[in-house]
C-alpha cells in the first residue's frame, strides 16, 4: 500500500469528514469576504464596527458588521487549518457547531436594541444560526463514524 510523503497514512482520498470541514470553512471565508463587498451588502455605508447600529445587511437579509465579518474570516481560516486532519475536522465540526447554537441562543434571549447585541443579530442571522448549528454537528458526527475508530484503541500517533 502506497504511503503519503511523509510515511504516515496511507495516500489517497480525504476522508469525508475533512472535505465538509474544509467545504464550510471555505464558505465561511466567502461569507465573511462578501460582507465587505457593496452590492453584495446592501445598505454598506451603514457598515458599523461593532454594533447593534450597523445597518448593513448582507445578500439584504443578514445584519453584519465588520467584527461580524471578521469572525467569519477568522471562523474560516481556522476552519481550513483544523481540516488537515481528521481530528481537526471533528473539532471544527463539532464545537463550531456548538458554539453557532450557543450563537442562536444569545442572538434568542437579548434584545436586538441592546448594547449586549455586539455581533450583530436579527432574527435571519438566528434561524442561520440554529440551521448553521446543528449542520455542523450532523457533519462532524455523522461522516466521521467510520474514520479513526477501529476494534482496538487508538494512541494519539496513531490518529491521522
Amino acid at each position: 500500500m502506497a504511503r503519503g510523503a511523509r510515511g504516515g497514512r496511507p495516500a489517497g482520498p480525504k476522508p469525508r469528514v475533512q472535505l465538509a470541514a474544509a467545504a464550510v470553512a471555505g464558505v465561511f471565508l466567502l461569507v465573511g469576504a462578501l460582507g465587505f463587498v457593496p452590492g453584495v451588502t446592501t445598505r454598506y455605508d451603514e457598515l458599523g464596527p461593532a454594533t447593534h447600529h450597523s445597518g448593513a445587511l448582507l445578500f439584504g437579509v443578514f445584519q453584519v458588521s465588520i467584527l461580524h465579518n471578521a469572525v467569519h474570516l477568522f471562523f474560516g481560516l481556522l476552519g481550513l487549518v483544523l481540516a488537515r486532519t481528521v481530528a481537526g475536522s471533528r473539532v471544527f465540526l463539532g464545537a463550531g457547531g456548538a458554539a453557532y447554537l450557543g450563537i442562536w441562543l444569545y442572538g434568542f434571549v437579548i434584545h436586538k436594541e441592546s448594547v449586549v447585541n455586539f455581533l450583530p443579530v436579527n432574527n435571519a442571522d438566528n434561524w442561520l444560526h440554529l440551521g448553521l448549528g446543528f449542520g455542523m454537528l450532523a457533519l462532524g458526527l455523522l461522516l466521521s463514524n467510520q474514520v479513526g475508530t477501529g476494534t482496538r484503541l487508538d494512541i494519539p500517533a496513531d490518529r491521522p
